[in-house]
């Protein structure tokens, strides 16, 4: 925020951010004729497309003030975008202009009465936005004057000739030191102190409290060789201040953090023990990985700074040990680090690795013995780190210690961007840690503290403090994880800790050789191979990297013709990365599959400017330059936008071209995927999509980056957030917060038995044995790679430590979290058996129910209780073991909706029908799980037809007549009448779902309040702050008195949205922040939207799918019976196998979709009909009550309904009501404020109400917007409507 004052004495107070789409039109109105000879004839909606830097100044009312577009190279046509240095460099060597350190100025407008105000305000922002930046450069013709407002910023030094035309063009520069100079770094003086404390204690006054008033004084007065204080000034009064100290407690770090990629900080040594004893492996789902020790990457991330010294549990000040526990830290400022002990559960990453191996998917089994699935984002590739020693004196020295030191390479490694691998670590390796017996190369930061005004000059400190330990190569900070992310850190590199680590802090390290500013990009040669090998070498993908550099160098394309390009990144003449691209030849595809249009306006882009990245390989002593290299090969490479896709592991194998998991992956964004309308080809003939749109191509995760993004920051969260059970809703709850593109969740972590879901165990032409809820399937987790970005704990919850805030899983390890959030769904469990008798012929009467008992005998092995894909995968290879086709009984014991689709699958199994024995238990509900008699009539008779023997109103009595149950030989069960035994060889259980026994003993343990569910209130909370819980697990607190509603009534998927977004709140600044809600707010439940839905194979072969709003279950013949239940549209019958039934409420909404056919159906288009209205449905009611729609199957697969199931019809209706909501035309009210005045009889009609709102639409100028609204969404999307003609096609 600043204050700007007109010439007339005008005060305005304006704000900086970015640019955004609804800009353009403000910033066409402030474009004047001057404006057009500064800067030419511009396409705004274009230039935007291609900047790097678009910065808006508005004011409180929202009002644009001001506008500028920067690029990376330079307008008016003087020299190509990819080689304009030289031309510069000739103009004026004074001015050492690089990539790295200039911007151009493309475009500049503002409100004449405070432009210059603006102007200065606008400059002072991009370098400060820009930390890198020193120069911004504006040509213009040489015929042109600047005018009085750039003239206030920019002075001329020289002009340059156009490439295509015999006109000369001015050249004026932007000076940094003018606007936001870099800071002078000194010595701290004492005298210094008064300037300091009111910075230091805006923040924090915890420490004067523990120390006394002049503890900074005395910190700078106790100064030596290995203590010392800087601090940064601006007009000769001190800003910001940093201590540094050499005593570091290595022993602590190597402890705690895998420094394998920094040689432990220390200088290598004969004598260091690096490897562990050899003949280890891991054995995996997927094969075995050797593995010869067990270390974790050096991952990036951030957060704020505090200090690790030597001496566990103190801090040194004045040469005096004092203990220091400190409670909390305060954004802004660092503090001492109390090195308290304490158990760390998983975080980060970390990673198994061998000679540049890292294998996905590995934690150290000290802390975690079970299998854990590794975060693929930043367990990326870790390129071979050179221990550069530089002092940043001259490019000549900075290449002679390059070479020198080339040969000492630490262990780079590297991660396939395969699925999660289920991996387990021995202990014999799980518990080493390298010994290194060299001398210490790092110092530490014992406190840090700036001027926000100044802030983003931090890393102007970092030069001066490494000539102060000119031995020293390293520089560390120690911060606690919550503290928020601020501008120093962003150049340094995370420490993954180890899982036992003891400390409750990061560690962030940053080289010397990162001061550098001599990185160069530029196109690969035939001399950068030895450089490139030996960069590689330790890379698992180093040979498919070293064929696409020598392609590139002998042909510049692939044999098929695709161009390919190689990028390196040069320091001081030494190879430091490399990034492979080809041009995307599949765009068509990737917009009609993804939501790219979220990030770029797609027709703005040539096909040519669209890449694909293969490879990206980087020293991690140069990462803070990863968004650098990005951009650079954006610019040199003449693209504008760079995909890169994260295949599944079932489908490495046929993945055309090999990709390695590029270490840019956290600066990229991930693409939502979009959901496609399943056509009916044959129906649609020529009429149907292009093959490049319908194709069934390889399922990947898309990642993105454009012009625009590239220097565009991410806010990195480092809250330890742990998802408990990979159900629906957690799932869900992930994807939300990964697929936030501004927001970059480093700690995310899922505790699962089986780990992420969707691991194709079941083949897609096997039946399913459990019913579909059509939330998500195989194809979905696969396009959202959730194991890239989410560290899996594949591991049970047995305990909840509340006061550490630890969750206890399996063999008592623990997982540290910041907020839990609790999803561990209801599932089916083993059923207790009456243990009465059936010899004395009982009867239900007398026998208590069981239902609500917990069994606890021994577990037969031919007992399933089918919960997910892998009880289903074990169910079926007992089938298949065991013989069970052939022979033997078949018990299924229960009343839901997976007692038949399980009938089903073990009919198309080949199990013989008569030895399938369906046993229901007495119902507990008067509603049944289908709630439609057609529907049940059309499945018994389906069952009789199989053969299969259906009891019913049976309780389970005995197994094996009371003797061992393992493995369970007979069952026996009464009813109201008599009892019955039967030989069983496979015993089901569904029985009404409930939470697992270990979890609910968890929460009680933990004394959350749990009343048949665990309570909640109506923003997720438990009783329990720090703890939220969703899905069917939970029920509303009673304070409510809503018990019938629970979160079982609603879609699961939308339930796991809404707690995203509520968690959001806490973290996405661009939010409204967290209120309190009013109290009678506060006593109602939210109410969700989105249809609930079951589906799938029933006896028969019957394909069923039922849709539903959320509702409290009523029987379907109650419903009906109802005054306001609508109407109902039915076509075919259960026998044919083509009842397609939908019920329309009586706002004329579908309410309710049934379908059982005998063949498959597009379920997910009929999903989208939920919701829409009858007349969108091409007016289905008249039409059907006309006779003339006597097949709803058919009728849904017609041309015309096409738009209905596309993804974006519904940004289509919000687009439609806003028109019809807005005021239009001033002379008329808009069409919804005058719908509600005549529902308010506020006016008299002379006709008919919908006559007359009628005539008023087709009289104003609501239609032709309307038209045209419909019209640019069909040719917006013709792609995938090319069914529909609009004017202009015929």
């Amino acid at each position: 925020m600043s204050v700007l004052t007109s010439p007339r004495g005008k005060v305005e107070v304006v704000h900086c951010r970015r640019t955004e789409s609804q800009d353009i039109y403000c910033i066409k109105n402030l474009i004047r004729k001057f404006t057009q000879k500064l800067f030419g004839n511009l396409n705004i909606i274009y230039l935007l497309e291609k900047a790097n830097l678009a910065i808006t100044l508005h004011n409180d009312q929202e009002e644009i003030m001001a506008q500028a577009t920067f690029l990376d190279y330079p307008n008016w046509n003087i020299a190509t975008q990819d080689d304009w240095v030289s031309v510069f460099r000739e103009l004026d060597s004074d001015i050492p202009c690089t990539p790295l350190n200039t911007l151009f100025m493309h475009l500049f407008v503002a409100v004449d009465e405070y432009s210059v105000g603006c102007c200065k305000e606008i400059i002072r922002t991009v370098f400060k936005a820009v930390p890198d930046l020193h120069f911004v450069f504006l040509i213009v013709p040489s015929c042109m004057s600047l005018g009085s407002t750039l003239i206030t910023v920019f002075s001329q030094v020289g002009c340059v000739p156009s490439l295509t035309n015999d006109e000369d063009f001015a050249v004026h520069v932007c000076h940094r030191q003018n606007h936001y100079p870099q800071l002078h770094i000194r010595k701290a003086r004492v005298e210094d102190h008064d300037d300091l404390m009111p910075i230091f204690l805006h923040h924090d006054t915890i420490l004067k409290e523990t120390y006394g008033e002049y503890f900074l004084a005395e910190l700078i007065e106790a100064q030596d060789e290995e203590n010392h204080a800087v601090v940064c000034e601006v007009e000769g009064v001190a800003v910001g201040f940093m201590s540094v100290c050499s005593q570091v407690n290595l022993q602590l770090l190597h402890k705690c953090f895998d420094l394998g990629p920094f040689h432990g900080l220390c200088i290598p040594h004969q004598d260091d023990i690096l490897e562990p004893p050899p003949a280890s492996s891991i054995h995996g789902s997927s094969g075995t990985v050797a593995v010869a020790g067990a270390r974790g990457d050096g991952a990036l991330c951030a957060v704020l700074c505090f200090r690790l010294c030597a001496g566990a549990g103190c801090w040194h000040l004045l040469g005096h040990c004092v203990p220091s526990p400190l409670p909390g830290v305060v954004p802004g400022v660092s503090q001492p680090c109390a090195c308290i002990c304490e158990h760390r559960g998983s975080r980060g990453m970390a990673l198994g690795r061998h000679h540049g191996l890292a294998t996905e998917g590995l934690l150290n089994s000290e802390c975690l013995p079970s299998e854990v699935h590794r975060k693929g984002a930043e367990a990326t590739v870790e390129e071979a780190l050179s221990p550069v020693i530089s002092e940043n004196t001259s490019e000549v020295e900075d290449s002679e210690k390059l070479s020198q030191v080339s040969s000492m390479v630490y262990m780079g490694y590297y991660i396939s961007h395969r699925s999660s691998l289920s991996l387990s670590l021995p202990e014999d390796t799980s518990s080493f840690r390298p010994v290194y017996r060299g001398a210490s190369t790092a110092f530490c930061i014992q406190l840090f503290f700036i001027d926000e005004k100044y802030e983003a000059r931090s890393l102007d400190f970092m030069n001066f403090v490494f000539h102060l330990f000119r031995d020293k190569d390293f520089c560390i900070i120690s911060v606690p994880h919550l503290t928020p992310e601020f501008v120093l850190i962003q150049s340094f590199v995370k420490v993954v800790p180890f899982n036992n680590c003891t400390l409750d802090q990061d560690l962030y390290v940053f080289h010397r050789a990162g001061l550098l500013k001599t990185i160069k990009i530029r196109l690969a040669t035939l001399s950068d191979t030895p450089g490139v090998e030996k960069l590689v070498s330790t890379l698992m993908p180093s040979k498919s990297i070293l064929e696409d550099l020598k392609q590139y160098n002998e042909a510049r394309r692939d044999p098929d013709g695709t161009p390919l390009q190689v990028f390196v990144a040069e320091v001081a003449e030494q190879v430091v990365g490399i990034a492979v691209i080809r041009n995307e030849m599949d765009i068509e595809y990737i917009r009609s599959h993804y939501n790219i249009e979220d990030f770029i306006y797609f027709n703005h882009h040539q096909r040519e400017e669209h890449g694909h990245l293969y490879h990206f390989v980087l020293n991690p002593i140069f990462r803070h330059y990863t968004k650098f290299f990005l951009k650079e090969i954006l610019r040199l490479g003449y693209k504008s936008c760079l995909y890169y896709p994260v295949y599944p592991q079932v489908k490495e194998s046929k993945v055309p071209k090999a990709h390695s998991l590029t270490s840019a992956l956290h600066y990229l964004v991930p693409v939502r995927p979009r959901r496609q309308i399943v056509y009916p080809l044959e129906k649609l003939g020529i009429n149907a999509p292009s093959k490049e749109v319908s194709k069934d191509a390889l399922s990947y995760a898309l990642n993105h980056t454009n012009r625009k993004l590239s220097l565009e920051p991410k806010i990195t969260i480092n809250a330890k957030i742990v998802v408990v059970g990979a159900s629906n809703v957690g799932i869900s709850f992930l994807e939300t917060l990964v697929f936030c593109s501004h927001l970059k969740f480093s700690n995310l972590t899922l505790i699962s038995t089986y780990g992420l879901p969707g691991k194709k165990l079941l083949g897609n032409e096997q039946r399913k044995f459990l019913a579909n809820d059509h939330c998500y399937n195989d194809r979905d987790h696969e396009l959202m790679s959730l194991c890239s970005w989410v560290n899996v704990v594949v591991a049970r919850m047995t305990a909840i430590d509340r006061a550490a805030k630890q969750v206890i899983v399996s063999r008592e390890k623990v997982v540290l979290y910041d907020h839990l959030i609790l999803c561990t769904g209801r599932q089916y469990q083993v059923p207790c058996p009456t243990e009465v008798d059936i010899s004395l012929h009982p009867t239900n009467r007398e026998v208590s129910n069981s239902c609500l008992r917990r069994y606890t005998g021994p577990i037969p092995c031919n007992h399933f209780t089918l919960n997910d894909e892998e009880d289903c995968l074990r169910a079926l290879a007992w089938i298949k073991n065991k013989s069970i086709t052939a022979e033997g009984n078949v018990i299924i014991y229960g009343n839901s909706i997976d007692t038949y689709t399980t009938v089903e699958t073990l009919l198309n199994l080949g199990v013989r029908g008569s030895c399938i024995h369906l046993v229901q238990h007495p119902p507990t509900s008067i509603i049944t799980c289908i709630n439609d008699c057609a529907v049940e009539g059309a499945i018994e008779d389906a069952l009789q037809a199989a053969g299969v023997t259906v009891y019913r109103d049976a309780l389970l009595a005995q197994w094996n007549n009371g003797m061992y149950p393992d493995p369970i030989h007979t069952a026996s069960f009464t009813t109201p009448t008599k009892p019955f035994q039967l030989p069983c060889s496979m015993f089901f259980s569904f029985l009404e779902k409930n939470v697992d026994y270990e979890t609910f003993k968890a929460f009680n343990d933990a004394c959350l309040v749990y009343d048949g569910r665990l309570v909640i209130d109506s923003n997720f909370h438990t009783n329990d702050i720090a703890i939220r819980a969703a899905g069917p697990l939970t029920k509303f607190s009673n304070r409510y008195y809503s018990n019938e509603w629970t979160h079982s009534n609603f879609n699961s998927k939308e339930i796991g949205f809404q707690l995203a977004a509520a968690m959001l709140k806490l973290f996405d600044p661009t939010l409204e922040p967290v209120t309190e809600p009013p109290a009678d707010l506060d006593r109602l439940i939210p109410m969700y939207k989105g249809a609930k839905i079951k589906g799938g194979i029933l006896p028969g072969s019957y394909h069923y799918l039922h849709v539903s709003k959320p509702a409290i279950p009523t029987p379907l013949e109650v419903q009906r019976a109802q005054s306001d239940f609508g109407s109902e549209i039915v076509t075919g019958n259960v026998k044919n196998g083509n009842y397609f039934r939908i019920h329309i409420n009586k706002y004329k909404m579908v309410e309710t979709i049934t379908c059982l056919s005998k063949v498959p159906f597009p379920a997910s288009n009929y999903i989208r009909l939920f919701g829409q209205h009858e007349q969108a449905l091409n007016n289905l009611c008249a039409r059907y009550e006309d006779g003339l729609v006597p097949d709803l199957y058919s009728y849904f697969t017609e041309s015309w309904c096409m738009a209905l199931f596309h993804d974006r019809f519904i940004d289509l209706r919000k687009a439609l009501h806003q028109i019809l909501s807005s005021k239009e035309d001033e002379g008329l009210p808009s069409m919804e404020e005058l719908a509600r005045q005549i529902e308010d009889e506020e006016i008299n009609l002379p006709e008919k109400p919908r006559d007359y709102l009628k005539r008023v639409f087709q009289e104003t100028i609501y239609r032709p917007l309307v038209e045209k609204s419909i019209l640019d969404y069909l040719h917006y999307n013709h792609y995938h409507l090319p069914m529909y003609a609009w004017p202009g096609i015929i």
